[in-house]
């Protein structure tokens, strides 16, 4: 048994926040304990072959349970397994959101957690290295931070026919993407240094794994949280080793491992523990309930012209990126995004249209054979909702994902809309050198009942799962505005779970901003709580 003042359950975007801000106070240790490994696998850093990730041992590959309103299909979900967890498996891009996304956290959660409230974390965690000649020196993002943001280093040609086909399309143009309303086009900001990726393992935890307070413990598999009476005193790893927390424990474990070990503990819904065989210790209905996701469709074109992110693995591009950080290996393949409204008259945005200049179709599992470029629509605010669920009692079997696809018709109305918009951009005549008919599965322009048909078998996760440990004011919701697991003590969930609605954006940024003030959190109740002894 080892004893510490914080041990946090998982070292992905937000474990790393919280375990390298925590340890900046000497008087404390720290544990940082994480189911996967070390990130030393090159593709880790190299932009473009994040796809080559999923399916590995860095992937948990989850696989979602079969949705009706997608004929049935089960889904494969990926979930970074190891050291940066998401942040060392995505697509690097750093989109916060729309203020109303945040303001309406402050509704449900208080004016703290609104868009003014949580502004400042996003910049304390930015260190923005692009030109702000644009915007008169004075740049919304935060220039001191761990996290590198940084526009695209090296884009593909085809992606200025995008921005040129939004451009012609009336769209706001925008000189940087992450202010307060995000309407408009703009390149992709990305999480990279040097053209490298830039985890929140590289920005905060391997500054902070040199202090003598912070032990990180990989290879190892939380089991189930320990108490003392009402109290969170601990966790049990897979191989019975026992770390004990004298302040609290803190799950980072994401929107599908956080509830899942909140549940194993007998924290949720008690009729659904008792048939899973699990004695419940705190009843929380909401646990595991709320999972929202963006879905996403694409819309992928034939490019005429050797031009595109296909075969762009040479020899010659790989020693370009080795020496100086060069060249289309850089590519976070999401290069440029527009955001727009399904309808006229929305108050912000509810469609995403990012671009690919590659087919970039079932994740980018299998190399495209042939060239071609891709319009991803993606749905950002859904009316769905689904629900992670036990399959039993242990913590090997993975839990039930349901994520309830398209169970509200209005999802599938406004994907539609969003499919238009993008076939009216590939129309436009900045495209005409680079497309010569549509790649399948998309099918082309075809009536209304043909699309539907071809959304509901193609459109895949976009990887922004959220809200399965939802915050809130209301006794109902699973985690109190501070973070605080309701029903017990010393436990606080810190992750995307606990996003009361999903943003308009990526979940990568808010989840490390949610990181930044838990941070904070903490600190301000252990000035005010004498330590459990």
């Amino acid at each position: 048994m080892r004893a510490y003042d914080y041990v946090v359950v998982g070292a992905g975007s937000a474990g790393c926040v919280l375990a390298a801000r925590l340890s900046e106070d000497p008087t404390v240790r720290v544990a940082l304990v994480e189911s996967g490994g070390r990130d030393r696998k090159a593709e880790i850093r190299i932009p473009a072959a994040f796809p080559k990730l999923f399916k590995t041992p860095y992937d948990w590959d989850f696989t979602t349970a079969g949705q009706p309103e997608l004929g049935d299909r089960e889904l494969y979900w990926p979930r970074g397994h190891g050291l940066g967890g998401c942040s060392s498996l995505n697509a690097m891009m750093w989109v916060r959101g729309h203020r109303d996304d945040y303001d309406a956290w402050g509704e449900a959660a208080g004016a703290e957690w609104s868009y003014d409230g949580i502004e400042p974390f996003f910049r304390r965690a930015e260190r923005w290295t692009g030109d702000t000649s644009a915007v008169g020196g004075r740049s919304v993002y935060g220039t001191a931070g761990p996290m590198f943001v940084a526009p695209p280093r090296d884009p593909n040609p085809t992606t200025a026919a995008f921005l040129a086909a939004c451009r012609g399309a009336g769209l706001t143009e925008l000189p940087e993407l992450n202010g307060p309303d995000p309407s408009g086009f703009s390149p992709t900001p990305v999480n990279q240094r040097a053209g490298r990726r830039w985890s929140t393992a590289d920005g905060y935890l391997k500054p902070a794994a040199r202090r003598r307070n912070l032990d990180v413990v990989t290879g190892a598999r939380v089991r189930r949280l320990t108490f003392d009476g009402t109290r969170a005193n601990g966790v049990v790893t897979e191989g019975g080793a026992v770390l004990r927390a004298r302040r609290e424990v803190i799950l980072s474990a994401g929107a599908i491992g956080s509830p899942h070990l909140l549940m194993l503990s007998g924290i949720g819904d008690p009729d659904h523990l008792r048939e899973a065989g699990i004695e419940p210790r705190a009843e929380s209905p909401d646990v595991g309930r709320h999972l929202q996701d963006h879905l996403s469709t694409a819309v992928a074109m034939r490019c005429p012209l050797p031009v595109t992110l296909t075969g762009a693995d040479t020899l010659a591009n790989v020693g370009r990126f080795l020496l100086s950080g060069r060249g289309p290996l850089t590519s976070n393949v999401g290069e440029a995004v527009a955001f727009v409204r399904s309808t006229p008259g929305l108050a912000a945005p509810d469609i995403e249209l990012i671009y690919a200049p590659v087919p970039f179709l079932e994740h980018g599992l299998t190399p495209p054979a042939e060239h071609g470029v891709t319009i991803g629509v993606v749905l950002l605010q859904p009316a769905s909702e689904g629900r992670v669920t036990l399959t039993d009692a242990r913590v090997a079997t993975a839990p039930r994902i349901d994520p309830g696809y398209l169970t509200d018709v209005s999802d599938l109305r406004r994907l539609m809309a969003g499919v238009r918009t993008a076939e009216a951009l590939f129309a436009d005549s900045a495209f005409a050198p680079y497309t010569a008919g549509p790649m399948a599965p998309y099918p082309g322009i075809v009536d209304d009942e043909a699309l539907a048909r071809s959304v509901r078998e193609s459109c895949e996760t976009l990887y922004h799962p959220v809200g399965t440990c939802r915050m809130g004011s209301d006794e109902g919701s699973v985690t109190d505005p501070g973070l605080r697991v309701r029903g017990v003590e010393g436990l606080r969930v810190v992750d995307a779970s606990v996003m009361p609605r999903i943003t308009r954006g990526h979940t990568q940024a808010p989840t490390v901003a949610i990181a930044e003030k838990a941070a904070e959190l903490v600190r301000e109740d252990a000035r005010v709580r004498r330590p459990a002894s």
